[in-house]
């Protein structure tokens, strides 16, 4: 079952445990933070960045052992519906290494120069992702 409501302390231990970034934590509102499993040891954890009608799906991270359950896809499915009843039309992330996942679900690989600019001023955006990471958006009016 998914849940809202994720301890800054598990989050950032199970981001750091599979190698993605925690530097903007402090900025993160937990009310967007989704997980799956307790609450002091999540199986897996994502955020949401809500700026209107745009998002930033970001921090997609399940455990090792926690992998190939369905936990990620519950994860994203229940991050969309989140952003949707909070307004937001499009979902949009950075990824290096699962861009085969969003696709997958639905994502569609964007250039980095068409973000809007909501989404090009996060941290994420701007610094903390690669170049190199792959762009890609949703359109949650569709799907959702």
């Amino acid at each position: 079952m998914i849940r809202t409501g994720v301890p800054r302390a598990a989050l950032r231990d199970l981001l750091r445990a599979v190698d993605l970034p925690v530097d903007d934590l402090e900025e993160l509102d937990l009310r967007h933070c989704l997980r799956c499993g307790s609450e002091d040891d999540p199986r897996g954890v994502v955020g949401l960045e809500l700026y209107g009608e745009q998002g930033l799906l970001r921090s997609l991270a399940v455990r090792p052992a926690a992998r190939g359950h369905g936990c990620g896809v519950a994860l994203v499915v229940a991050a969309e519906r989140h952003a949707a009843i909070h307004g937001v039309r499009t979902l949009h992330l950075l990824t290096e290494t699962a861009e085969g996942f969003f696709r997958g679900l639905g994502y569609e690989p964007c250039q980095r120069s068409d973000a809007p600019e909501a989404i090009r001023r996060t941290r994420q955006f701007a610094g903390l992702c690669p170049e190199s990471a792959a762009f890609l958006s949703k359109s949650l009016t569709d799907s959702v």
